[in-house]
């Protein structure tokens, strides 16, 4: 009687032991060729701005954190309308949010907007630009728009479109596919 290795257990069905003989009898792959193609130039973090641009975003953004919650009237009283957080300006005749009385919520108004030349930019500096095809890809301009994938694209394109990006080396908005140099 032949003696087995008692350290490894025999596959349980023949799908495991197929699996199992594949993966062990796999070629190793070879070095790569040298004549690769050139590594894809690396998407940038940031936009490519202008110190002023730059001391506009850290002002929208300091705007950002004092600028208040926009409640909607009654939105305390009555869940159907607090529930979107949606606003709508107060138009009753003796309404106290529209007479801006201190103790309602604070209205909108124009004051509590951000900078006009930074205002639609990203976070990171970027102009979001919507793109559903490769080639809207090809025509952005990598130092200051980012490309934003359309939510009617679906997971195969949007693969294909976020490759044509890291190519390109466009910083795209919202990828599914995060590379280790992004991450």
């Amino acid at each position: 009687m032949a003696e087995t290795d008692s350290s490894e257990a025999p596959p349980r069905s023949s799908r495991a032991r197929r699996r199992r003989t594949s993966d062990d009898e796999a070629p190793t792959p070879a070095a790569a060729p040298a004549a690769a193609e050139p590594p894809a130039p690396r998407a940038p973090r940031r936009a490519t701005l202008s110190s002023e641009r730059r001391r506009l975003i850290r002002l929208r953004d300091q705007g950002s954190r004092v600028r208040p919650v926009f409640g909607r009237q009654a939105a305390n009283r009555y869940g159907r309308i607090g529930r979107d957080g949606a606003w709508r300006r107060p138009r009753g005749l003796q309404s106290k949010q529209r007479r801006h009385y201190g103790y309602r919520p604070r209205v909108v108004r124009i004051g509590y907007r951000g900078p006009a030349a930074v205002r639609g930019l990203t976070p990171a500096g970027f102009r979001p630009i919507l793109v559903r095809t490769g080639a809207e890809i090809e025509a952005l301009d990598p130092a200051t728009e980012a490309a934003v994938i359309a939510r009617t694209v679906g997971t195969r394109r949007r693969l294909t479109l976020e490759d044509v990006a890291r190519r390109k080396g466009i910083h795209v908005v919202n990828p599914i596919v995060t590379s280790e140099r992004e991450a």
